[in-house]
């Protein structure tokens, strides 16, 4: 065992102290990694040394360098160093994090890094919160809770009633939404038909003085989703403007937050947040801009007797535990067994502390403008977003074909690695920053890497 655990860690120490060199795209097509890792169903066993070392081998060609400062690619964080320690020993201690009687230690530990997150992301005291997979399944949660919410508003007991002949929800939602929000609620049962989309401005923002009017159009059960952080712009919907349509309504309000969210985190970015205190949920993500691990994310809600209706289970085998000693953590998600999410984003908030959360999303707001104003001062190159975040929507020559062949041409030539877009009818380059340790001469890099392909395009 020590010996395998050590050519693992030795391995993993060479790969993140090669992330400076190396490529960060991919080295291997699918059909060569299908060819150095597959074959039959092996008959017999190898000694696991052996595993090990020929996954490695086998994998390694095809791995892309996400934990690079140079990865820009969607929004994807790095892992720190603390939480990727953490998560090591999450799978060294194999904690079923479904019920305190499991794991005392994770119950905790959640319940400790919960706290901390709330206060980090400026929500109010006694929300609910449940670990989950990413920002999807915490929409699933968070909306979940919003249906038993608004259903009993109106009579109806969904856990007794079921979903089938409930009266018919309303879902009202900015046009530049998220697409995992719609996917939560196609989980959920809500059809295409039952969402409504309201209009957004230029840079992706909810338009709050059309929503209000859409709110007053129909007394249905109704959830509204705005949206902190858009994938393409970072723009943030006016949350202020769009709580006080909803108030008084009977309208739940929920937030996708998935890297936006941390904007409260930071003084100078908290009051793009203004307002999002006052929704009823929010979703986001740990391992976008906290930089943990993959997977984790967060769903919170305001009104947890609806959150834990939504979610929790009993059995005759699980009435001996006592409720009142600590939190079973599957009252708050959708899973039962799984994995001791807390223990790595504990291991973040210690190792960063509150200015360090705030001063690791000033640097990556920081990286984003300073590409934008690189680029933006070359000939031929349009920055077509307001560099509000960490989001940079980049066109090229003002042609479509052009812009997608630079992408092509940066992510082939492997210096820098990012994707392309359409925004608003036209193609872009999306630059996201999100890693922990982008620095200046990253960004730097990636620029003079980007105004070469542009040139040659």
């Amino acid at each position: 065992m020590r010996e395998l655990l050590r050519l693992t860690a030795d391995y993993a120490a060479q790969f993140l102290g090669s992330l400076d060199e190396r490529p960060i795209r991919s080295g291997a097509s699918v059909d060569e990694l299908r060819a150095a890792l597959g074959g039959p169903l092996p008959e017999g066993g190898t000694e696991d040394i052996h595993v090990v070392a020929d996954l490695i081998a086998g994998a390694e060609p095809g791995i892309v360098a996400m934990p690079s400062g140079r990865y820009f690619g969607f929004v994807v964080g790095g892992a720190l160093p603390a939480a990727l320690a953490a998560d090591w020993l999450t799978s060294t201690w194999d904690q079923n994090a479904g019920l305190v009687a499991l794991s005392p230690s994770a119950a905790v530990v959640e319940e400790i890094a919960l706290d901390w997150l709330r206060e980090l992301l400026r929500l109010p005291d006694g929300v609910s919160a449940g670990f989950v997979t990413g920002c999807q399944m915490a929409h699933v949660t968070a909306l979940a809770a919003a249906r038993h919410h608004v259903l009993a508003a109106v009579g109806w007991d969904l856990a007794r009633d079921g979903f089938q002949g409930a009266p018919r929800l309303r879902i009202l939602v900015g046009e530049e939404r998220h697409v995992t929000v719609d996917r939560a609620l196609r989980f959920l049962g809500v059809g295409s038909a039952q969402i409504e989309s309201v209009p957004a401005d230029g840079q992706g923002r909810l338009r709050a003085e059309l929503l209000a009017d859409a709110l007053a159009g129909s007394p249905a059960p109704t959830i509204v989703c705005a949206q902190v952080g858009n994938v393409n712009t970072g723009s943030f919907d006016p949350l202020t403007e769009i709580a006080n349509a909803v108030a008084g309504t009977g309208a739940w309000l929920h937030v996708d937050g998935a890297f936006g969210l941390w904007a409260a985190a930071s003084p100078r970015f908290r009051h793009l947040v203004a307002g999002v205190e006052r929704a009823d949920s929010w979703a986001t993500d740990g391992h976008k801009w906290l930089n943990v691990p993959y997977d984790s994310g967060i769903a919170f809600c305001a009104h947890p007797e609806s959150h834990r209706a939504a979610m929790s289970v009993r059995a005759s085998y699980l009435e001996q535990i006592d409720p009142d000693a600590a939190r079973d953590q599957l009252d708050w998600n959708p899973e039962f067994s799984r994995r001791a999410r807390g223990f790595p984003i504990y291991a973040a908030i210690r190792a960063l502390g509150r200015d360090g959360v705030s001063a690791m999303v000033d640097r990556c707001c920081d990286h984003a403008a300073r590409f934008a104003e690189l680029l933006g001062a070359a000939d031929g190159v349009e920055i077509l977003n307001d560099v509000v975040l960490n989001q940079v929507l980049v066109r090229f020559g003002n042609d479509d074909a052009v812009t997608q062949d630079v992408v092509r041409r940066v992510q082939e030539e492997g210096t820098a690695w990012l994707s392309g877009t359409a925004w608003q009818g036209r193609a872009a380059m999306r630059i996201s920053v999100s890693n922990w340790q982008t620095s200046t001469e990253d960004v730097e890099r990636s620029v003079t890497a980007i105004l070469a392909a542009a040139k040659g395009a």
